[in-house]
């Protein structure tokens, strides 16, 4: 993109047209400054910007990308109670991560533990179990110990012999455990011999023997808590300095059953995360079946989630289920005493958190360890509901309650899972309407998303509800990725008197156990590194400042023209026919016809799927298969129409017709029938990265034709569903590679001048302060790397580089280098 024309006045906010005009003429540029420059940042230093709080910025977990078990939990043993089940993934047993030899069978009886930890494993004499753990392995550090515990009941007395090897031989020295009569609670420590990254717990019994609640813990766990957290995930976080924690999720908050555990209903292996499953102590704690495809022990509880944010010096934020489901399941229960409980069972967990020690549930903290009340102070209520309506009513029920008793608590809505469409849009209404406190939005979407909305707060009606963003990333891990987020994350600070509370999500992600990319923290069982886009969010959130301080930038002009690109049609995980595609220019000049009588020889297979031409119609039949794009026509054409015949014959969602399509990563598509056949939406793809540009409710029947036309003039698009007008839009908002923010210190009294430059040249910008006395150096970070630069287990080219600036001044020049994020802290005289 090409850069401004050479500037050479420096001017400052708060001027009038006049004084404007006289400062351009009549002062002349400094001596020490260079005449020629890209860019200018102007700063009014005496001017009052917005306040920014302490909690501006936090985290956000969710027990996603096996972030709990296996992950910031410090657990060594999967499957240690023996509950994996189908009901969490098909390819469960109960002995999933164990291997048998001799007689080992898991048992579901009256002899359990306990109700809520159904099944032990009943053990032969001379038979053992060994555990392979997560990754490659358990994870062993030479001369670190290791606690080892284990539920066992034997009659007739049993030794159990507890040992940790790899293939090379063992780990440390063996242990033995006498175990006599009934459930009872053993434990051995180990020293690590060597280190491994492929260990394997073995426990062999002598005789006949129960077993549940295998586990192996490091003893130094972050803060040495017990039931602890892995030191090196929660260094990372605390590395943050976040201002919130909210947990436990995300869409595991409120999917699955909202019911009671029951014999009936199968003990309700898919039962929605309720915070009473999750405490008191771990034997007796739940497992359920997560959202994302495994099972969660529940070990990371509601009380280790609190105990957490204390520690890190961080606002809890939890979030329970409104009795409206999310993430694409779209059901709302009727059941007044279901509600009723689910509304007590919040005000239960206020007063699990914040009662004394005397009451009913803060007497349960207190017997969990933590005597003295956590402090909360805001609870959210729901999760990217997609029924605004019936979730709005039931959310006004719990705030009604929570208020009446707490009336000092701050109850979170939200606005579905869009940044626009029908359902924010009506989320939004509501939320106004109803004098909500604070609304958690939620969006996904491409670096050429982040870089035009960097203003997308600042027509927010101030005196309206205020914003928690706690959801947000640029779908992927590239630098180019954190240099988009760290452009909107100025817009964010710019309107910090709208937006109140900022989480990047996901937080955490095992390599071995992706459900969602990207994310801010990657690991495996040995070794943690953060993402580009966690260096970005580590500048910002431990360089935020106290208040904002108005200034200005220059911009880069906009060199786009008309919408142009061939055409295409895909699917999702459905059969669709397509039929009759015609593409004619406004002049009515026919650029492409194809009725399928011949073959489809115009047609270039870019993605999956089984495409062939049928019965005079274009077929892919693989319902299984994702994009299935294909395209034709030239990607040089504008101004067009588009006309295609489309019908869905099986599968989950509907069908996808592309414009614009410039190559498989850069294209628009209409996708009918979307999100499980729910709604429709225009998609605009960016390098891969998806956003959502008009988005409606509404499914696509089985069977039925359809008639689809696509116009596009210049930058503006309008579409028709069988003749009737669905919706427009104009895509011309620039995608501004420079942006800026400047905040002030209160503690230190420097101004912290943050300027992301997202393009691939330098930018020569002259920055004036406005008269503000500085001194005349500036401690300056840095994070600059090539656009496509990824950090891995064993490269990290984003890294922070700190350096001195000496040629501060009230106004100076400094260069940015190409794709980076410099913060210049510069102290006042």
């Amino acid at each position: 993109m090409s850069r401004t024309a050479p500037r050479r006045t420096r001017l400052r906010l708060g001027l009038t047209a006049t004084a404007l005009l006289t400062a351009a003429t009549l002062v002349p540029a400094p001596a020490h400054a260079e005449d020629v420059t890209d860019y200018t940042i102007s700063v009014d230093p005496a001017a009052q910007g917005a306040a920014i709080d302490d909690t501006m910025y936090g985290v956000f977990f969710e027990d996603i990308n096996r972030a709990a078990d296996g992950g910031l939990y410090a657990e060594l043993v999967q499957n240690r109670s023996f509950e994996y089940s189908t009901a969490d993934n098909g390819s469960y047993t109960p002995l999933t991560s164990w291997t048998a030899a001799g007689t080992a069978e898991v048992v579901d009886d009256s002899g359990r533990l306990n109700e809520r930890n159904r099944n032990y494993l009943s053990l032969g004499a001379g038979s053992s179990v060994t555990n392979a753990g997560y990754n490659t392995g358990i994870r062993l550090e030479q001369g670190e110990r290791y606690d080892f515990s284990v539920w066992a009941r034997a009659a007739g007395g049993s030794t159990l012999t507890v040992s940790l090897k790899d293939a090379a031989g063992p780990l440390a020295t063996a242990r033995q455990v006498a175990v006599e009569g009934g459930w009872a609670k053993y434990r051995a420590t180990f020293t690590a011999s060597r280190t491994s990254n492929r260990g394997r717990l073995a426990v062999a019994s002598s005789n006949a023997a129960a077993l549940d609640m295998v586990s192996l813990f490091p003893r130094e766990t972050f803060r040495n808590q017990p039931n602890g957290l892995r030191k090196d995930l929660a260094e990372k976080i605390a590395a943050l300095k976040p201002g919130f924690v909210r947990f436990p999720g995300g869409c595991l908050v409120n999917t699955g059953s909202m019911e009671d555990y029951s014999e009936s209903s199968g003990w309700q292996r898919k039962r929605s995360y309720q915070w009473k499953d999750t405490i008191g102590p771990v034997e007796e704690r739940a497992t359920n079946a997560n959202f994302w495809g495994y099972n969660q022990s529940y070990g990371l509880g509601y009380y280790e989630y609190f105990r957490f944010a204390e520690d890190v010096g961080a606002m809890p934020l939890p979030v329970v289920p409104a009795l409206v489901t999310g993430c694409g399941q779209n059901r709302a229960t009727d059941d007044e005493a279901l509600l009723k409980r689910h509304i007590q069972d919040t005000l239960d967990l206020i007063e699990f958190a914040n009662g004394p020690a005397t009451s009913t549930w803060g007497q349960v903290r207190a017997g969990m360890g933590h005597p003295k009340p956590f402090g909360l102070t805001h609870i959210g209520v729901g999760n990217e509901e997609n029924l605004p309506r019936e979730f709005f009513a039931r959310f006004q029920r719990f705030r009604a309650a929570i208020e009446a008793e707490y009336p000092d608590i701050t109850v979170v809505s939200n606005s579905g899972p869009d940044d626009s469409g029908t359902t924010f849009d009506t989320a939004w209404q509501l939320n106004r309407e109803g004098d909500v406190d604070l609304v958690d939005e939620h969006y996904y979407n491409s670096p050429q998303w982040f870089l035009q909305n960097n203003d997308r707060y600042d027509s927010y009606d101030r005196g309206g509800p205020k914003v928690f963003l706690g959801e947000y990333a640029s779908q992927g891990n590239a630098w180019k990725n954190g240099l988009a987020e760290a452009a909107f994350m100025t817009g964010l600070e710019r309107n910090a008197d709208v937006v109140k509370l900022a989480s990047y999500a996901p937080l955490l992600a095992n390599e071995d156990y992706v459900q969602w990319s990207p994310d801010m923290i990657w690991f495996n069982n040995h070794a943690s590194w953060g993402s580009a886009n966690y260096e970005v969010q580590k500048l910002f959130m431990t360089n935020v400042g106290d208040r904002v301080v108005p200034s200005r930038a220059s911009t880069t002009p906009d060199v786009s023209g008309p919408l142009t690109g061939a055409v295409g049609l895909s699917t999702w995980a459905t059969s669709a026919a397509y039929d009759d595609v015609k593409v004619t220019s406004a002049d009515g000049t026919a650029l492409l016809s194809d009725d399928f009588s011949g073959d489809a020889s115009q047609w270039t297979h870019s993605g999956g799927g089984s495409w062939s031409v049928r019965d005079g119609q274009y077929v892919q039949t693989d319902e299984a298969a994702e994009n299935t794009l294909v395209t034709a026509g030239d990607p040089a054409w504008h101004d067009y129409d588009l006309h295609v015949k489309a019908t869905k014959k099986a599968g989950k969602e509907g069908f996808l017709v592309a414009f614009g399509v410039k190559d498989t990563g850069n294209y628009y598509w209409w996708n009918l029938g979307g999100w499980n056949n729910t709604r429709s939406a225009v998609e605009q793809a960016s390098d891969g990265g998806k956003s959502t540009l008009i988005s409606k409710a509404g499914s696509i029947e089985t069977g039925r034709a359809y008639d689809i036309d696509v116009k596009v003039r210049g930058r503006q698009v309008t579409l028709y569903l069988d003749g009737q007008e669905w919706g427009s839009f104009t895509d011309d908002k620039p995608a501004e590679p420079f942006r800026q923010v400047v905040t002030e210190d209160a503690r230190t009294g420097e101004l912290i001048v943050k300027v992301v430059n997202a393009q691939p040249a330098e930018a020569r910008t002259a920055i004036d302060l406005g008269g503000a006395k500085v001194a005349s150096r500036a401690r300056v970070t840095t994070l600059a790397a090539d656009a496509e630069a990824v950090n891995t287990e064993t490269d990290a080219p984003v890294t922070p580089v700190t350096s001195t600036f000496r040629g501060v001044a009230d106004e100076f020049t400094y260069t940015f280098p190409a794709h980076s994020v410099t913060f210049l802290r510069i102290a006042r005289r």
